[in-house]
């Protein structure tokens, strides 16, 4: 009871805060239109119960004239007046179809108010990167965004509305069947409503042996999601590195990946396949015996001749209904297996958002101070790897406004965790970085991330498009040498494929041009560039971003040129030189 008291309490944490958001009216109003129609049905079914009755009543005794009266106009029985069928089924259909809709209408709006709030925390305080430092476990966040939450909205809706149909369906129907039942005599003991307790007793034996037999589907369902999960995310890693790939001629290692991955989904679904047909066996076996089992029970009755045909079906019909009712844990339980996993990757993700989010309050961070200060300051910095190595150690240096520093040392030094540390998203370490207070900054890293979308997006990112004109892109571009690009800014692509390395980092310096940055930290973001390409871009940043003060990492002697000092990292140290 206490684990699944936790599950519960993880599945309000998720579903509790839309039923108190700003949207909270609309939804409840939504939600109790919803319920009501589901109301309505169960209404329209006891109704229809009652109508079966008369319908075969009228077979029975063969009156013409009562069976089509109650199939169209209706008539006056002795339980009251009765709608002809006509009626029923048009409101009964209306009623259903509306139900669906609506509850539809609510899940599109509560999947998109909990995707908007999970996305707002995953981007907040770059969550979306630390996340794979403090917590690698956590895979496949776009799944988890993009089919969890789907999932969990459908899955919470479908469930409860079964779950509530279902105790409105056993309240309406209970008192049918126990003025049906009538007594029975067991033992010498008259058991009063008889067939009630022969329903009941019918769904606990079912809801325990589903859950004994079924309880397998709950790991597996949650590691099938994973694994499917891996194997997309492998497919889309091959798309994203195609000319790699290409190139390396590793085609055969990538087919033996991606069959790899795709084996354990196999493997896993194969799992799942036999769990569920020993389950399908057991709820095909129950449901079949509950079609006949109260018509076994009531037949005595029946050919004494107590109760007559409608009578039976009646009977069978409300059995059937307090069965279902009781029986919901047992129709419901792969659903259930699905929900809970769905619930677990959900919090989880959650959990590790939460985590590297206060990873933010942790080791190195950028704080902007009360007091705006000129110049970027490194006192005592260190930083280490998420393994606790250190790579550099009491790091302390101050750079002022509108100079040109470079940072060179031996690859894996730290001189890129270092411009991380500065950009606030590296908790690994400790000592203080302080930036000026309200700064533009800009960081070109070697390898420029292109947004998907059209390549007025890719050149003006992280900024809109409407915060600079045309004629703007369009000079920026050209003065980095992709002029014939121009005519393409409205065009979508998949410019981080079309585009090459050389003409990615020429569109980061247009990008650059375009932002014009108080602060530009560039990480190797010429080291695709030619010799003259490379000297191209630093005489353009210098002659068009006079004031910008430059930071750059590179190993080439020729760009220490275009930089007035030097520091370097060796040793876990950084060392002061002249350029």
């Amino acid at each position: 009871m206490r684990r699944i008291g936790s599950f519960l309490s993880d599945a309000w944490r998720i579903a509790g805060p839309y039923w108190h958001s700003e949207e909270r009216w609309r939804a409840r109003l939504l939600l109790g239109v919803v319920v009501l129609l589901n109301l309505s049905l169960v209404g329209m079914s006891v109704l229809l119960s009652y109508w079966n009755r008369e319908f075969f009543n009228a077979l029975q005794e063969k009156d013409a004239a009562s069976f089509w009266s109650l199939l169209f106009w209706g008539k006056v029985t002795d339980s009251g007046p009765m709608p002809g069928f006509v009626f029923v089924a048009a409101l009964f259909i209306l009623i259903a179809v509306y139900q669906l809709y609506l509850r539809q209408a609510l899940q599109i709006r509560w999947r998109t108010w909990l995707t908007k709030q999970v996305l707002d925390r995953w981007l907040a305080d770059r969550a979306y990167y630390r996340i794979a430092l403090t917590d690698p476990g956590t895979d496949n966040p776009d799944q988890r965004v993009q089919d969890d939450i789907r999932l969990f909205v459908e899955k919470t809706l479908d469930l409860g509305f079964g779950l509530l149909r279902s105790v409105v369906t056993l309240v309406s129907f209970v008192f049918v069947l126990w003025g049906l039942s009538g007594t029975a005599t067991i033992l010498g003991i008259e058991i009063p409503g008889y067939m009630v307790w022969v329903a009941l007793l019918y769904a606990v034996i079912g809801t325990a042996l589903s859950h004994w037999i079924g309880r397998r589907l709950i790991p597996l369902n949650f590691n099938q999601q994973r694994v499917e999960a891996d194997f997309r995310y492998a497919l889309m890693r091959l798309r994203d590195n195609a000319e790699g790939v290409a190139l390396y001629g590793g085609e055969a290692d990538e087919k033996r990946g991606l069959t790899a991955r795709f084996q354990a989904l196999i493997e896993n679904w194969w799992r799942i396949m036999v769990a569920t047909k020993r389950l399908t066996f057991f709820q095909y076996g129950y449901t079949q015996v509950a079609l006949v089992f109260p018509f076994v029970v009531a037949s005595p009755a029946y050919f004494a001749g107590k109760i007559p045909l409608g009578g039976l079906t009646q009977t069978a019909d409300a059995f059937g209904q307090v069965q279902g009712s009781l029986s919901w844990f047992v129709d419901s339980y792969r659903e259930l297996t699905e929900w809970r996993a769905t619930v677990v990757r959900i919090t989880g993700f959650l959990d590790a958002i939460g985590a590297a989010r206060g990873a933010t309050q942790a080791g190195t961070g950028v704080r902007a101070e009360a007091e705006a200060r000129p110049d970027l300051a490194l006192d005592g910095v260190t930083l280490a790897l998420p393994d606790g190595r250190v790579l550099i150690e009491g790091a302390s240096a101050r750079v002022a406004p509108g100079e040109t520093v470079l940072v060179t040392g031996p690859s894996g030094s730290g001189k890129s965790t270092l411009f991380r540390a500065i950009a606030g998203i590296w908790p690994f370490g400790g000592g203080r970085v302080e930036v000026p207070k309200d700064a533009s900054v800009l960081f070109l890293p070697q390898r420029p991330y292109l947004p998907l979308g059209s390549l007025q997006r890719a050149v003006c990112y992280p900024r809109s498009v409407t915060d600079f004109s045309e004629a703007e892109v369009r000079a920026a571009l050209s003065d980095a040498g992709l002029g014939h690009l121009a005519p393409r800014l409205e065009e979508e692509d998949a410019w981080d494929r079309r585009l090459s390395g050389g003409e990615q980092q020429r569109l980061a310096l247009a990008r650059a041009l375009l932002l014009r940055p108080q602060w530009l930290f560039l990480d190797e973001a010429t080291a695709s560039l030619d010799p003259e390409a490379e000297a191209r871009f630093y005489q353009l940043l210098r002659e068009r971003l006079p004031g910008t003060t430059l930071v750059s990492i590179a190993h080439r002697p020729a760009v220490a040129q275009y930089h007035a000092r030097t520091l370097r990292v060796r040793d876990g140290r950084l060392e002061a030189a002249p350029a």
